[in-house]
């Protein structure tokens, strides 16, 4: 068997981007629970096997498909603008289902995600980092406990929709405050072969806008499917007899429902987004102009 080919382009994903299917297949692989159980060393190995072969050196014996793991590996724990390790609970694969207290941990969680899969390699000190958790988890905890409370008010079933109402809203909240960052000093946009051309505030908004929307598509199978379930089972003499068995059964139908919603959702956009050079600010929409005219399009990577 001869050398690996070095015209492998491991900076895309395996699969067709430009439609939904390849999307698919991509978040399924990088959202991957199994990616959770990896060592520290088998994680610094997928990384150098990945910066080696982007600096020409391919490892004898190396295949094609030894590498593309490697790449999704190295994808599903490093952040792909700045390049650090992730937290564990801030990896996609590590999505998982959470009164005050459980939703200041639920949001906390939102937060370290949101913040992980921030798009962008502008800098944050820690007082905005701060800043940026406090609201976020404050806005977000004030808004689902406030939906919460209308429960009391409406029929059981409608009332068992109200959480995912708290979830979009918190979402809508959470997600921007903890990338408040990007909407500021904006999030880096290249051509078609990744040359950078300068930051943009239109495109961190557009990002962060499809990045809300997955989120709360991703919500809806998980808050919407296991509601009417657990209503009809409530109703059967089995849980009647056994209803301590309530909470672990939602919890698991969630999970379940996640399992599949999260990488689905994630590809809902495609990671590398693109904006036209026309709807970008005008000081660099005419610095695009002027360098290089024929730019239409730019690209960003959105964040997740």
């Amino acid at each position: 068997m001869g050398e690996l080919s070095l015209n492998i382009n491991i900076q895309e994903p395996r699969w067709d981007q430009s439609t939904f299917m390849g999307r698919a297949r991509h978040f399924f692989t990088v959202t991957d629970p199994r990616n959770l159980l990896l060592s520290g060393a088998q994680l610094e190995a997928s990384r150098n096997i990945v910066q080696n072969y982007r600096a020409g050196v391919v490892a004898p014996g190396l295949t094609e498909d030894q590498l593309w793991r490697a790449k999704y590996v190295y994808d599903s724990a490093f952040h792909p603008d700045t390049g650090e390790k992730l937290v564990l609970i801030g990896r996609m694969s590590a999505q998982t289902p959470t009164v005050v207290f459980w939703q200041w941990v639920n949001q906390s969680f939102n937060a370290i995600v949101n913040y992980s899969n921030r798009s962008g390699d502008a800098p944050i000190t820690v007082g905005q980092l701060g800043t940026a958790y406090v609201s976020a988890t404050t806005g977000a905890v004030a808004t689902a406990l406030g939906l919460k409370s209308l429960t009391k008010h409406l029929p059981p079933l409608v009332g068992r929709f109200v959480p995912f109402a708290a979830v979009a809203a918190a979402n809508c909240i959470n997600i921007p405050l903890m990338r408040q960052r990007e909407l500021q000093v904006g999030i880096p946009v290249t051509d078609e072969e990744g040359q950078r051309l300068g930051q943009s505030v239109a495109a961190a908004k557009q990002g962060i806008f499809q990045v809300v929307i997955s989120r709360i598509c991703m919500a809806i199978p998980a808050m919407a499917i296991p509601p009417v379930i657990m209503d009809s089972l409530e109703k059967k003499d089995f849980l009647k007899r056994r209803p301590w068995l309530g909470a672990p059964l939602q919890v698991g139908l969630v999970g379940f429902c996640l399992v599949f919603a999260t990488p689905l959702c994630c590809a809902l956009f495609p990671q590398k987004s693109s904006i036209r050079v026309s709807r970008l600010e005008p000081d660099l929409r005419a610095q695009i102009h002027e360098q290089t005219p024929s730019v239409q399009v730019v690209y960003y990577n959105k964040g997740l």
